[in-house]
């Protein structure tokens, strides 16, 4: 069956067309801050992005708004991944909580609002994953899906 008409929209349909759209399409989009590295941890974040998985805990790619090769989401409410976010200042504390997921070391924080943020140690760029507090009981699976990219794109060592 074919829903779609070949003809002209008329400039009323159009108009209407367009704020429908333009109402529409961010209403429900996370959105990130996005970082703003040098260019050498720049090239590093382009490629993490490229190889990035369509999927993380079982939910769907949705990038945040504004769009950017340094930010990545997934579901609803949103797994959020930023590339080239600054060394957080809790890496220079020896209490600090820290985990490895399959060779990625991570720095782990618990917010005020209940989300976790994961940071990537001993990486030539810090990858940040905020993890929402509806999506905590999942555990570490998002870690898991992302470690592999992590690892290939983003190589040992200590950021710039």
């Amino acid at each position: 069956m074919n829903f779609f008409r070949h003809r002209p929209l008329g400039l009323p349909a159009l108009a209407l067309l367009i704020t429908v759209a333009g109402c529409s399409s961010a209403d429900d989009s996370a959105s990130a801050a996005v970082p703003s590295p040098g260019a050498g941890v720049t090239k590093l974040c382009r490629e993490l992005d490229r190889v990035l998985p369509s999927k993380v805990d079982d939910q769907d790619r949705r990038d945040p708004e504004p769009a950017s090769a340094l930010t990545a989401g997934w579901g609803d409410p949103a797994i959020i991944l930023r590339c080239g976010v600054e060394r957080p200042s809790k890496m220079d504390d020896p209490e600090a909580d820290g985990i490895e997921v399959n060779g990625v070391g991570w720095l782990l924080e618990k917010q005020d609002d209940g989300s976790f943020r994961f940071t990537t140690t001993l990486r030539k760029a810090y990858v940040e994953v905020t993890i929402p507090k509806d999506r905590t009981d999942d555990g570490m699976a998002p870690l898991v899906d992302l470690a592999p990219t992590v690892k290939k794109a983003i190589p040992e060592g200590i950021a710039d």
